[in-house]
């Protein structure tokens, strides 16, 4: 049995400045949009691999599950939600888009202040890797997310921080399947031969 997945497992990326852009509806406050994540831009992740997230890596996710906007990763500090509507995430050929409708609150205010002063000024999101590929002919090694989970992306002051630790895991699973596989291969490989030649005698 798969044990459950929990915090730690999924990873952070950031990339990016946000745009500020006003919308005045009544008494309504301010919204901000831009891209958490841009497909096919190649990232290094501290210097262990090179990354990408192909198109449409998020769209199952979109489907399925909630999405959250925070302020700096701050689970007490939300700022929006798909399923309120006061989020909007979408996915088009550019990247991961989105609109957040800020709160009427000191956090809400303090944000786009800060946003507009240019203070905070990248995107970061917290992610699930589902199908991803490895290509170790490069040096260093290219990871590709085929497929993730969104959990939350999130206003930081710091856009160029990795996360490595389950990435690193998850390098390793792929080099252990690649030598499981190789290994399968040259058990078949000494079979095959063996009968060839018993066949002769």
């Amino acid at each position: 049995m798969t044990a459950p997945k929990t915090k730690s497992d999924t990873e952070r990326r950031a990339l990016g400045k946000c745009e500020l852009r006003m919308e005045r509806e009544g008494d309504a406050g301010k919204t901000t949009s831009g891209y958490a994540c841009l497909f096919d831009n190649v990232t290094s992740i501290g210097g262990y691999w090179q990354e990408r997230f192909a198109k449409n890596a998020f769209s199952k996710s979109l489907a399925e599950r909630d999405v959250v906007a925070l302020h700096s990763h701050d689970d007490g500090r939300p700022m929006g939600r798909m399923s309120r509507d006061t989020l909007r995430c979408s996915e088009d050929d550019i990247g991961l888009a989105f609109e957040n409708d800020l709160p009427d609150t000191q956090d809400g205010r303090d944000l786009a202040t800060s946003i507009e002063r240019g203070d905070i000024e990248g995107m970061s999101f917290r992610f699930r890797a589902r199908k991803e590929e490895w290509d170790e002919t490069k040096d260093p090694p290219m990871r590709t997310i085929i497929e993730a989970d969104l959990m939350e992306i999130t206003y930081t002051a710091f856009p160029a921080y990795p996360d490595t630790e389950v990435g690193m895991r998850s390098l390793e699973h792929a080099r252990a399947e690649k030598r499981s596989h190789n290994k399968v291969g040259a058990t078949a490989r000494i079979r095959m031969k063996q009968a060839q030649a018993n066949r002769k005698i």
